[in-house]
């Protein structure tokens, strides 16, 4: 059988394959080699800090060298570093997470009902966020004063910090100036979120307020170049209502540049809310991290700060495989 053709075949199905499928491939791969690559260095990172999960649990008063060594042994801090990371490695594909340093629980399900509560606060900031900057970035772009009143507030509230979101809401709605909030979103053991959504409003409104002017500044910037286009000037002249204009024509055309914004958003509220967690003392696991940072919880911060990484890769691959499905000149194999 003559197979002196198969490597040009080969060649010309990979030419061929659908774009959406090649983007994938490539994100994929590149998104295995990330997660790899953070992996070895959070795990350097943890073992360079002053201190361990030792001298943390038995505190400075209590850190005579017989006990410390003890301790050790018994968290097994004591074996080579390449032996204890390669054993949390393989652990990610077994399932075998190992158990915290501090309060010897499996890290699973120490984490588990807190990446639930952080993927719940950040799914409703994330989507409420990216409604609302799409909506105002659009009317912007057709309202002259609009457009200069929301430039001048995304711009003031774009130099905010969090935490100075965060505390400027607890003053208005829940200490100082009204009290129709609660000021800390502490849930009650063994609920989540949706059982006290109450407690969301003010840890989702930090994180709105934060990501709805980029989001609103670069659908503004897309549907004013979608209105100027020469598409939407031949519709003008064919007499076709503004509205049709606005809603067929321009606005999806204009929302395809601000899915990438969107996902950077999404992407920015996986590190914003650690913070926001730490104001609000909402149990999710940037909280979990916090205390594990503090605590020299190495197998907790090494398991947290990889299922971020992961979240991030998911969400670039999203994010690029959706503005590809709403540009169809980009989506049809070629």
């Amino acid at each position: 059988m003559d197979t002196s053709h198969e490597p040009v075949h080969r060649e010309t199905a990979r030419r061929d394959a659908h774009p959406i499928l090649r983007l994938v491939q490539r994100r994929v791969a590149s998104g295995v080699l990330t997660l790899f690559l953070v992996s070895v260095v959070i795990f350097v990172a943890t073992e360079i800090l002053p201190g361990n999960a030792a001298e943390a649990i038995l505190g400075r008063n209590d850190t005579s060298p017989r006990r410390l060594h003890a301790l050790e042994l018994q968290l097994h801090l004591n074996r080579p570093a390449v032996g204890q990371y390669w054993t949390w490695l393989s652990g990610l594909f077994t399932g075998h997470l190992g158990r915290s340093l501090l309060n010897h629980q499996p890290v699973w399900s120490l984490v588990e009902p807190r990446l639930v509560d952080s993927a719940a606060l950040v799914l409703v900031a994330g989507v409420i966020g990216s409604l609302l900057g799409v909506a105002l970035g659009a009317a912007a772009a057709l309202d002259g004063k609009l457009d200069h009143a929301s430039s001048v507030i995304a711009l003031a509230v774009t130099s905010l910090p969090e935490f100075v979101v965060a505390v400027g809401l607890i003053i208005l709605l829940s200490t100082t100036i009204w009290h129709v909030l609660p000021a800390v979103s502490l849930l009650p053991p063994d609920t989540y979120p949706w059982n006290s959504p109450q407690l969301l409003i003010l840890p989702s409104a930090t994180l709105v307020i934060v990501i709805v002017p980029y989001t609103m500044r670069m659908m503004r910037a897309s549907m004013i170049e979608a209105l100027g286009s020469d598409y939407v000037e031949m519709a003008r002249l064919k007499g076709v209502p503004e509205r049709r204009i606005v809603l067929v024509h321009a606005l999806p055309n204009a929302i395809a540049p601000t899915i990438q914004v969107i996902g950077l958003g999404f992407l920015y509220l996986a590190g914003g809310i650690v913070v926001v967690e730490y104001v609000f003392n909402f149990p999710g696991i940037g909280q979990e991290l916090v205390y594990a940072v503090n605590g020299r919880d190495i197998p907790v911060i090494q398991f947290v700060v990889v299922i971020l990484a992961a979240f991030y890769v998911f969400v670039n691959i999203l994010a690029d495989v959706v503005a590809l499905l709403a540009t169809p000149r980009r989506r049809i194999a070629r």
